[in-house]
């Protein structure tokens, strides 16, 4: 690639939304208050999922890996274990679809999306935003380049663009090689999704994004309901 046509850090990283007020301090603020009253709100919902945990296959009750995060600082990651134990050493990073690792009670929570609301720890520790790009494995936030590198000028979110296109993903990757498809036919399109979120980061934006996430996620659980009857 020449000269011309490379982007530099210095040359992608410009004073565009992503370097604004909003996505530097107020958005922080709002996250911040809002995880902290929904902690309130929700720890009963807590208790009553990590005892569904533990009845079903013991300790522990939370999930924490590596992901790539703001300023590529690598943080830890909170979520509800859906998995069976030490899951990252018997299979990939994607999880496939009817992915034998899938616990009973963790495939509740996968499709009602309750596996997530840990994060508002992420959100209070400031690793996370309610809003903001899905974070990812650092094997692939590590191959950033160009444009891709404006990912990591916001906080990662429990829900973005991608989220919202690729919320079905264990159907997308299928249940073979689900690394692979992922890499092949996943990983492109939601960087560039990332990038758009970066560069349109606003209080506008995300209030959309959210009532979207809301949207799907019940479309899905009341697909996922309707299946069963």
């Amino acid at each position: 690639m020449s000269d011309s046509v490379a982007k530099t850090r210095e040359e992608v990283i410009q004073s565009e939304n992503y370097n604004g007020i909003y996505n530097k301090y107020i958005k922080r603020v709002i996250g911040l208050l809002l995880a902290i009253l929904f902690l309130l709100i929700l720890w009963p919902i807590y208790l009553v999922i990590a005892i569904m945990i533990v009845i079903d296959t013991g300790f522990p009750v939370f999930y924490r890996a590596d992901r790539g995060g703001y300023n590529n600082k690598t943080f830890k990651i909170f979520k509800f274990r859906t998995m069976v134990k030490d899951a990252d050493k018997i299979g990939g990073g994607t999880t496939a679809l009817n992915d034998s690792r899938i616990t009973k009670v963790g495939a509740i929570l996968r499709k009602t999306k309750l596996d997530e609301i840990p994060q508002l720890l992420n959100i209070i520790n400031g690793t996370m935003s309610f809003i903001g790009p899905r974070p990812e494995l650092l094997r692939y936030t590590e191959q950033y380049s160009g444009e891709e590198e404006l990912i990591l000028q916001v906080r990662p979110g429990i829900t973005d663009y991608s989220s919202i296109q690729f919320i079905n993903l264990d159907e997308i990757v299928g249940g073979d090689n689900a690394d692979e498809m992922y890499e092949k036919y996943v990983l492109e399109e939601k960087n560039k999704l990332r990038v758009k979120y970066a560069k349109t980061v606003s209080f506008v934006n995300d209030i959309k994004i959210f009532f979207l996430t809301v949207f799907k996620t019940l479309k899905k659980i009341v697909s996922v309901i309707s299946k069963k009857k």
